[in-house]
């Protein structure tokens, strides 16, 4: 059986960038490269998931809010997973939270996870 390929770029800025989490969710320490997405902030927000608060440590997490203001950027960290290991951050990620795209600082496209309608604002 051949080996899945870690071809989808996920955008990280908060939980999935620590080392117990990439463990439970992947299964392995994912490399990252630094990058930046321009028009969002993040904002604040308590989650009450038993395992997010237990492998991060904390109930309030940060969630992206798009702003579309060329003065909000947040600094992060691109993730390359494979499709069943973004199929886990899914999974990991609770109910505040909704996968959506978008362009990089580097023009790259990505995977992030943001605001869920309603969340935030």
């Amino acid at each position: 059986m051949a080996e899945a390929s870690a071809d989808q770029a996920l955008f990280t800025y908060g939980t999935l960038q620590l080392p117990e989490v990439q463990l439970d969710t992947f299964g392995r320490l994912v490399e990252g490269e630094d990058d930046v997405l321009p028009g969002y902030t993040t904002v604040d927000v308590n989650v009450d998931d038993p395992r997010v608060v237990t492998l991060s440590g904390s109930a309030l997490q940060s969630v992206l809010r798009r702003t579309g203001s060329a003065r909000d950027k947040v600094v992060g960290t691109v993730l390359w997973v494979t499709e069943e290991e973004l199929d886990a951050a899914d999974e990991y990620e609770v109910a505040v939270y909704r996968r959506v795209e978008v362009t990089l600082a580097s023009g790259r496209t990505a995977w992030v996870y943001a605001a869920a309608a309603g969340v935030g604002a």
